[in-house]
């Protein structure tokens, strides 16, 4: 085998698991890879904890370091006349020129450092939401309702056994199993005047 094929064979495969990488990216359900060697490791984020960083050595990083090695030491092999080890050497220094793009792109761009998350944001009592789906008396409808920045939806029963229309606004007074029991937010507006004014 030659420099030139040997190179040649390095581009294809790093363009081929690069492909991967981007189409695994697409949620068609391709394995992930991450190879650490003693570096940082990536955390999934968990609440009360901190992501860590990427790490330096993983999927996109080893798929560009191979074609951009195997691209340039092509291009140096077969139309330059540099010494094959002089060539070996620019090829490593482009390799390791776009690993340090593809991770740096990564590091600062894709994977940003979250927050600490806190349980208290994602408490379901209290929530304002919408009825979408009429609660029937003493059955289930369905609210929609924003937390933590996403909009979410949930099973919904009326918490007195009365039946809420859909588009009333409500605010969930209990949460167990999954549903989420509410009351008209106006009805407890109302309550909390009459409050007031006895």
């Amino acid at each position: 085998m030659t420099w030139a094929n040997f190179y040649l064979l390095c581009f294809f495969l790093g363009f081929a698991l690069s492909l991967l990488s981007f189409l695994g990216n697409w949620h068609l359900h391709l394995p992930h890879f991450d190879i650490n060697l003693g570096g940082d490791h990536a955390h999934a984020p968990h609440p009360g904890g901190h992501t860590g960083e990427a790490s330096r050595i993983n999927f996109g990083t080893v798929a560009a370091f191979l074609a951009w090695f195997g691209g340039t030491g092509y291009v140096l092999a077969r139309f330059s006349s540099f010494w094959s080890l002089l060539a070996l050497g620019l090829a490593c220094a482009s390799g390791l020129i776009g690993a340090a793009i593809v991770f740096f792109f990564l590091a600062k761009v894709l994977i940003r450092k979250d927050e600490e998350l806190n349980p208290a944001d994602y408490d379901m009592i209290g929530v304002l939401g919408t009825v979408t789906s009429n609660i029937r008396p003493s059955g289930t409808g369905e609210m929609i309702f924003s937390q933590a920045g996403t909009r979410r939806a949930a099973p919904a029963r009326s918490e007195d056994g009365f039946e809420i229309a859909k588009g009333t606004e409500v605010v969930v007074t209990r949460y167990e199993r999954g549903i989420a029991y509410v009351r008209p937010w106006e009805e407890l507006t109302n309550s909390t005047e009459e409050s007031k004014q006895s």
